[in-house]
């Protein structure tokens, strides 16, 4: 299962972007109002959970300086990765998204796409307000 947020324009650097996603603590601000749990785990990895969702937690897997910065899920049972995509448009202004994949079966894919969409939207809306 693939899902893209809409791609939004933040009056920021490629690089205060880039920074303040390779930072576990910052997700914190990007989460949606129906959050209601947050953890740091470590200094890569942070557990949340939304209203009626169980407990994810997601980890720093990889990250390419002021474009990318992949968070992966720290269990096997639900293996997906959440992609943060930058791109510059001038010195102080950026392009960014998220791209959510997943490998689940069609019942379990029915079931979350709406919430994962929701909630990859809400992410790049809020990452505006940095």
């Amino acid at each position: 299962m693939y899902i893209e947020s809409p791609k939004k324009t933040i009056d920021k650097s490629p690089e205060t972007i880039f920074n303040f996603l390779n930072d576990v603590n910052n997700y914190k601000k990007l989460m949606p109002d129906s959050i209601s749990k947050f953890e740091i785990l470590s200094e890569k990895r942070f557990l949340f959970a939304l209203k009626g969702m169980p407990d994810i937690v997601l980890e720093l897997k990889n990250s390419v300086p002021y474009n990318k910065v992949v968070l992966g899920a720290a269990s096997d049972k639900l293996p997906f990765t959440l992609t943060a995509n930058i791109k510059e448009l001038t010195e102080n202004s950026s392009e960014a998204y998220f791209e959510f994949e997943g490998e689940f079966n069609a019942m379990m894919s029915m079931m979350i796409k709406g919430p994962i969409t929701k909630f990859i939207q809400t992410l790049a809306e809020n990452l505006q307000t940095i």
